[in-house]
């Protein structure tokens, strides 16, 4: 048997079937979030809120129903970014007149957060063969730079956080997507789906 395909005996054959479509569809919210943050970086402190509120909640409860439906390998892991997710999206939507500083810091935990745990996870399947391990862990490490950068300076101001937002919302879910197609391609190759 080839060591470039998933074996039939491997639990990661039936994440491969269970989770794709997940990465996929927070790849694709995630484009567009950061696509609405760049194309209206004029939006009110309020509307940034709110956008980013439903993101990280829409976000967050589809990662904790994928665990605790399916419970896929790992699924520690995505109960934990899922709560996290909600957690921030639910302190961003009730206080939404929090200053912009605040904002700020909660982004910025919010992303070095979720960041560590797409790291941890990623690193967690790095010998499973075809396992786009490397994007979930790229996505990680830019998340927790994107919150690292936001902690240094945050005085620089809600329209440049909107812009780096954008950009990192962007850069983020396009790692996502890529790592959905290889965890699609490797399902397919193991005759999963």
């Amino acid at each position: 048997m080839s060591t470039s395909s998933v074996s039939s005996n491997d639990p990661f054959r039936s994440l491969l079937k269970q989770i794709w479509w997940v990465v996929l569809l927070r790849g694709i919210l995630a484009v567009l979030f950061g696509v609405v943050a760049l194309v209206w970086p004029g939006i009110t402190v309020w509307a940034l809120v709110v956008v980013f509120a439903a993101y990280a909640i829409i976000d967050g409860i589809v990662l904790v129903v994928q665990s605790i439906r399916d419970k896929p390998e790992g699924w520690g892991w995505w109960l934990a970014m899922g709560v996290v997710s909600v957690l921030a999206g639910l302190v961003a939507l009730f206080w939404p007149g929090i200053t912009a500083l605040a904002l700020l810091y909660v982004i910025a935990f919010y992303a070095i957060l979720f960041g560590i745990t797409g790291i941890v996870g990623g690193v967690r399947f790095r010998k499973v063969p075809e396992s786009g391990w490397v994007w979930s862990v790229l996505a990680g490490v830019v998340a927790v730079l994107f919150g690292i950068v936001l902690l240094i300076f945050p005085g620089e101001g809600i329209l440049s956080l909107i812009v780096l937002l954008g950009i990192y919302a962007i850069l983020f879910g396009v790692l996502l997507v890529i790592l959905a197609f290889q965890a699609r391609s490797a399902a397919k190759k193991a005759g999963v789906i």
